[in-house]
């Protein structure tokens, strides 16, 4: 079976790449930052088509491309594998690459020795991992250490999820407030260059944007971050639910693949498709040619 490639057009706007001083430039002007997911080459050639600032190759690709129900079944394998494909349809965005759970927990080297590969092997521009306690502080050193730009993420962690009490909101009560604020600061000590905040209180994340100097990505956060971030597929509606609340959908993609697939299943099983327009043909001559050779077996 074969798609022929498609090719690449020379009618997309000159950009020049994102670059970290660029991100904290646009965060220091009030620039808001704009980030989406990517898993393969289609949905890297979106983000590039839009024009958006970064690209996160999250571990969402558990649920959203490999039919898990939980982030942390997705291995590092599987993850050099999307961010290869992603990088092939980047030019100007700031690639991330998430750490995917088990492969930076157990040590500092565990940990440089992931990231490297992220950014040797995929191309990945910088990596992202989940926590702000001491263990994932220690990494975020390590890793910047080692030269590699690392992206923080602090609220909602998918990948701990279940320690947290489940998908829900962080930061409800003035504590659980406090200790995201501590976790964004001690990662931002660390040397990260932007953190994500997820499913937080939006009067919480603008107490805290006070105390913050790098950006802040938000997804559930509220407006007062420097940028939101949404999952590729939760905002073009490729899902069969709605997703979290914070979701804004922009199409119901699932909805047109269904009726697609639906549709050619019909004109298959009537003889509808292929019509003549969809063959190729041969020269009369040659066709009599293959009649008689064949005649001839």
């Amino acid at each position: 079976m074969s798609s022929h490639p498609a090719l690449k057009t020379e009618s997309e706007p000159t950009r020049e790449p994102v670059t970290l001083p660029l991100l904290q430039e646009r965060r220091n002007l009030g620039e808001p930052i704009v980030m989406i997911t990517a898993y393969d080459y289609p949905s890297a050639r979106a983000a590039q088509a839009a024009g958006v600032d970064l690209v996160l190759v999250g571990d969402s690709a558990a649920t959203t491309v490999l039919g898990h129900s939980a982030t942390t079944p997705v291995s590092l394998e599987d993850m050099l594998v999307l961010a290869r494909a992603v990088r092939r349809g980047l030019q100007t965005p700031l690639m991330v690459g998430d750490l995917p759970f088990g492969s930076y927990e157990v040590s500092d080297e565990q940990a440089i020795t992931t990231a490297l590969r992220m950014v040797k092997e995929a191309g990945c521009d910088a990596v992202k991992l989940e926590g702000g306690g001491p263990s994932s502080v220690a990494r975020v050193r390590a890793i910047v250490g080692a030269g590699i730009p690392v992206m923080g993420h602090v609220g909602l962690t998918p990948q701990t999820a279940t320690a947290l009490g489940g998908w829900r909101t962080q930061g409800r009560t003035a504590g659980a407030a406090v200790r995201i604020a501590e976790e964004a600061l001690a990662l931002q000590e660390a040397g990260c260059f932007a953190i994500v905040f997820e499913a937080i209180p939006s009067d919480v994340t603008a107490e805290l944007m006070a105390l913050m100097e790098v950006p802040v990505i938000g997804i559930g956060a509220g407006p007062a971050a420097d940028g939101q971030v949404l999952v590729f597929h939760d905002l073009l509606g490729i899902r069969d639910d709605l997703g979290p609340r914070f979701v804004k959908r922009y199409a119901s993609l699932q909805d047109q693949m269904n009726d697609g697939v639906t549709a050619f299943a019909a004109d298959v099983r009537s003889r509808s498709y292929p019509a003549p327009e969809h063959g190729y043909s041969i020269a009369g001559e040659e066709l009599a040619e293959l009649r008689k050779r064949l005649a001839a077996r």
